[in-house]
């Protein structure tokens, strides 16, 4: 931030230190007593509202050092202001500020100077900051920490504000500037907190606060409308990415987009088979075969292989369709002449279930033997 001339200086408010924050400290009580009446102005940092959040008691305060105040509400209200190059314009609400107002306010501000009060990423590129603001937390006092000595020994304190990635701004933190100028004459406040009702006397708040809007002999307090903004104004999903990511986005979908082209499965001419359609017993033993295997599910295989063969045995030796096993077990061994014991860890229901793809291809062996056995019996 450039370092003030002889006759900015010259131009700040008179009077005493203590008289200043005496003054200042009349209009806070001024400010909480009417707090409870309808002024109708409850807009944050408007000029007009005594409530905690507004600003009443800094714009009586400039008022009362001698600097002519005039509160505009609408962007036509401002084209019919004067601005010359002893006014200063100070923008609240700036939440309600589009692309068209902000380009009209640099227009009909540009002979005087210009504060706006916590622009957000709507408007900060109009303004000429290229980066995102940050919002940070301020747990302790900034302190000026710049070149310029209008705010020399001077610190604030609020509980968030936000930061602009400008440099040589005052009131630095780890994100970037509470105070920054981006272009000449064009001054940015991300502390904004600090010219509220309640939070004006934390710290140095009361002499920055005058400081930065009582430099010129009039001061434009504008506070925007939404009459003022039109269609296409307002802040969409593009005005918060960085400018950098756009066409990263568009080179990630264009190649998302060719992958899909790449890798998509091309269907080939409909096959019409007559129905109901005949499969062949192999085809489905050796598809549920594999199924098996890839399931790596042997014991459930071992029991299917056991349940057909005891079906086929049963049928063999005309016992039914539903035996009991411990029976089946008993007349296969007395057929076969094989032990009891042989017979039932082939067949029976307690048999245990192999435990490698060797050991079931040992048992599908084993169980067709036994089925030729009781066969020649």
């Amino acid at each position: 931030m450039s370092a003030p001339t002889v006759e900015r200086t010259s131009r700040r408010p008179s009077g005493s230190t203590v008289l200043i924050v005496g003054g200042l400290v009349l209009a806070v009580v001024t400010a909480i007593v009417l707090a409870g009446q309808d002024s109708g102005r409850t807009a944050a940092l408007d000029p007009d509202n005594p409530g905690p959040g507004g600003a009443q008691a800094i714009a009586r305060v400039l008022e009362d050092q001698g600097v002519d105040l005039t509160v505009v509400r609408s962007a036509d209200a401002l084209d019919d202001t004067d601005v010359d190059a002893d006014t200063t314009v100070v923008v609240t609400s700036t939440e309600l500020l589009g692309r068209s107002t902000t380009d009209r306010l640099l227009d009909r501000t540009a002979a005087g100077r210009l504060v706006v009060v916590e622009p957000g990423p709507g408007t900060t590129d109009a303004l000429g900051v290229t980066e995102l603001p940050t919002t940070v937390q301020v747990d302790d006092a900034v302190s000026a920490g710049c070149a310029d000595p209008t705010y020399a020994g001077l610190s604030v304190a609020v509980d968030d504000a936000l930061a602009y990635a400008v440099d040589g701004g005052c009131f630095p933190t780890d994100d970037g500037s509470l105070l920054v100028e981006p272009r000449p004459r064009v001054e940015l406040l991300g502390a904004g907190q600090a010219l509220s009702n309640d939070q004006v006397l934390r710290a140095d708040n009361a002499a920055v606060g005058l400081r930065l809007l009582g430099t010129s002999d009039r001061l434009v307090w504008y506070v925007p409308s939404l009459d003022d903004l039109v269609a296409d104004d307002g802040v969409s999903v593009s005005t918060l990415l960085p400018p950098w990511l756009r066409p990263a986005l568009w080179l990630v979908a264009i190649a998302t987009l060719g992958l899909m082209v790449w890798r998509a499965r091309r269907l080939g001419p409909l096959a019409i088979e007559p129905l109901p359609v005949a499969v062949k017993a192999i085809e489905t033993t050796r598809s549920r075969g594999r199924l098996y295997r890839k399931a790596g599910d042997r014991a459930h295989a071992a029991a299917v292989l056991r349940s057909a063969a005891r079906g086929r045995v049963a049928e063999l030796l005309r016992l039914g369709a539903h035996p009991d096993p411990d029976a089946l077990v008993r007349d296969v061994a007395r057929h076969t002449g094989r032990p009891l014991a042989e017979v039932d860890a082939l067949i029976g229901p307690r048999a245990t279930p192999p435990s490698t793809d060797h050991d079931l291809i040992t048992l599908a062996d084993q169980l067709a033997e036994l089925e030729k056995e009781v066969r020649r019996s």
